[in-house]
């Protein structure tokens, strides 16, 4: 009786089978992940934190629409109370977490040049700082940026008003960079 072997293409499914079994057999989900929506239904044991998709195309609407551009200027583009975030000119790689921690330092000016120049504090979500701060790092997403993306409401938030003094300098105290830095509450002396 003649003896039956198995189709070549038969094998190679066993093979290929058993290699992804014993390959991913000790891999279990990475405990961060990069999520399109932080809100997931799915239990997860370890770590519970979440990275979001960083969109600088939104960041570049959410620059304008959430006021950055009434103080910070790209391309030459916006206001001059704050340090321009032309992507270009930043070095190496950032630390996205850096450059939050960055804002969270700087934020008691931050939000007395807010509060003087729009009237209020400016909120932002998760994701939105996340697409924020993809597009101030993106310098192909900066490159089109121009007058032209700028809204009538952003307009108004740039024409705020400065009295006798240039922008940069009628805001310095509040900013943290006057003399002896003590503009604004809760702002100190730096390297910057």
């Amino acid at each position: 009786m003649p003896r039956k072997y198995a189709s070549p293409i038969r094998v190679a499914a066993i093979c290929l089978a058993t290699v992804v079994l014993f390959a991913t057999a000790g891999i279990r989900e990475a405990p961060a992940g990069h999520v399109q929506d932080s809100a997931s239904s799915s239990p997860v044991h370890g770590s519970r934190l979440v990275i979001p998709m960083m969109n600088a195309e939104r960041g570049k609407g959410l620059f304008v629409t959430k006021g950055c551009v009434a103080c910070h200027s790209i391309n030459g583009v916006g206001g001059h109370d704050a340090p321009m975030m032309d992507a270009h000119r930043s070095m190496g790689l950032v630390n996205p977490f850096d450059f939050a921690a960055k804002m969270w330092n700087h934020a008691p000016g931050m939000i007395f040049a807010q509060e003087e120049a729009l009237g209020e504090q400016i909120y932002f979500t998760g994701q939105e700082l996340a697409d924020i701060i993809a597009f101030v790092h993106d310098d192909h997403a900066q490159h089109s940026f121009s007058e032209r993306d700028l809204t009538p409401e952003a307009r108004k938030m740039m024409g705020h008003d400065h009295g006798d003094m240039p922008a940069p300098e009628a805001h310095a105290e509040e900013v943290g960079h006057g003399k002896g830095h003590g503009g604004a509450p809760g702002t100190s002396e730096h390297d910057e």
